[in-house]
């Protein structure tokens, strides 16, 4: 970890959390929504509606030549923001593929499809001039993994890529799939892809780092899901091994958050938590979350994104999204709070109807610590919205996107200044700039 790269994960996280802890935040279920940024304004382009004084332009579209002579492939889900050195800044985008996807790249590959081809999931990554956001280079920087759909940035400056998929090796795959893989964001091309065997096999989600110690945690996209934590034998060396083990509530009655059957989750109430050891990590019956559960591990509904910062006074929270958690189904916030031999967790928010917060994936947080979520509806016809939650727990509609796909990948500039997202498919990534500071509330 180089202290310029620690000093950027800080100042662009710890910051906006510092905020939130700050203000006094509270957890709270069907409240009235905020008033936000203000009303939303039709986009002429019949794209995404942003309030008042906000703006987009497309950095990077579906089909587009590449640097390295490929094209910017389809199904744009997580994505990190680096500063580099320059004036420059690095997009690490994720492209959740399919086995049945092609996409024509030939090159270092994890996987390949019966026809020799590499598998078309990875990462690609831009680099842009940090000052204008010209798009200087793009290129494939990961290939041969299958729906790597979100992640998380590392303090060392990497993006850990993860695979949405647990697929056996057969007819349409050569390998277990599954993991992490880590891309450096300074990359000039593709990585190596190793598989980071010893942080899980199974349904991978997101993934945050605290720096203080090292630890990642992990969501799981599953109806019985749980939050796992990731104890590496070298702090910012994840390859070199280390721990697996997965959250439990610490007192009895407590092993199901999602509150389908009945709301032992109250929001606002914390609770103490502990962790269980796993073994057997490389889990080849994808069974972590079951034999986890009969350990005493809590069940989540569908962990999505993840995001971690440091409050006002130095301690380490995360906010993570279960899409389908919640007594209406429509979703749910947790914030985790990392104080060493303190750890709790707390229901921060649970939606209580469609039209406030719908199906929350992906998940960042705002220069003033409001947090961002990427909405992933599951009708016929979706209306999918950035949504935002006020410190208080009050959600607001930040954007609105107008074509029949979902938004992903939301990550803020180191400075605070531009939100970058990406539109699903076909791959359009954006880059919104606006008066961040000034929330109506």
């Amino acid at each position: 970890m180089t202290n310029f790269d620690r000093r950027r994960f800080l100042m662009s996280t710890g910051a906006a959390f510092a905020a939130l802890a700050a203000s006094g935040c509270h957890a709270r279920a069907g409240v009235a929504p905020a008033r936000g940024y203000g009303p939303l304004k039709a986009d002429p382009a019949a794209l995404l509606d942003l309030p008042e004084g906000f703006s987009y332009r497309v950095l990077s579209s579906l089909g587009e030549l590449m640097d390295d002579g490929g094209k910017v492939p389809d199904a744009a889900d997580g994505m990190g923001c680096f500063a580099l050195p320059g004036g420059k800044l690095a997009l690490v985008r994720n492209h959740e593929l399919r086995v049945v996807d092609k996409d024509g790249y030939s090159g270092p590959t994890f996987d390949l499809n019966p026809e020799g081809l590499p598998l078309a999931g990875g990462t690609t990554t831009l680099v842009l001039d940090a000052a204008t956001l010209k798009v200087e280079r793009q290129y494939r920087s990961l290939s041969g993994t299958l729906r790597n759909c979100s992640g998380g940035v590392t303090p060392w400056g990497s993006w850990l890529s993860c695979e949405e998929d647990v697929s056996r090796p057969g007819r349409l795959a050569s390998k277990d799939h599954g993991w992490i893989f880590e891309v450096p964001a300074d990359m000039t091309g593709p990585v190596d892809p190793i598989p980071l065997k010893a942080m899980g096999r199974f349904n991978h989600e997101a993934a945050a780092v605290d720096p203080a110690t090292g630890h990642v945690y992990l969501t799981e996209d599953r109806e019985d899901g749980l939050l796992y934590r990731f104890i590496p034998k070298v702090p910012g060396k994840l390859g070199e091994g280390g721990k697996l083990q997965a959250l439990a509530i610490d007192k009895p009655g407590f092993a199901d958050s999602r509150n389908w059957a009945n709301s032992a989750f109250k929001p606002q109430d914390w609770h103490g938590i502990r962790w269980i050891d796993l073994d057997n990590p490389e889990s080849p019956n994808d069974d972590l979350r079951q034999r986890g559960a009969a350990l005493g591990a809590t069940r989540f509904a569908r962990g999505e994104g993840i995001h971690l910062g440091l409050t006002k006074r130095g301690k380490s929270e995360i906010f993570f999204v279960c899409t389908s958690g919640g007594m209406a189904k429509y979703g749910q916030v947790f914030r985790l709070e990392l104080s060493p031999g303190r750890e709790k967790l707390q229901l921060f928010y649970e939606s209580s109807g469609a039209d406030a917060f719908n199906y929350g994936d992906n998940l960042t947080v705002a220069p003033d610590g409001q947090l961002v979520v990427c909405e992933d509806q599951y009708t016929d016809t979706v209306d999918n919205h950035l949504r935002g939650l006020t410190r208080d727990g009050r959600p607001y509609d930040l954007a609105r996107l107008r074509t029949q796909t979902e938004l992903a990948g939301a990550c803020f500039s180191p400075d605070g200044k531009v939100m970058f997202v990406n539109v699903f498919s076909p791959t359009k990534t954006l880059a919104i700039t606006g008066p961040w500071a000034h929330l109506k509330a």
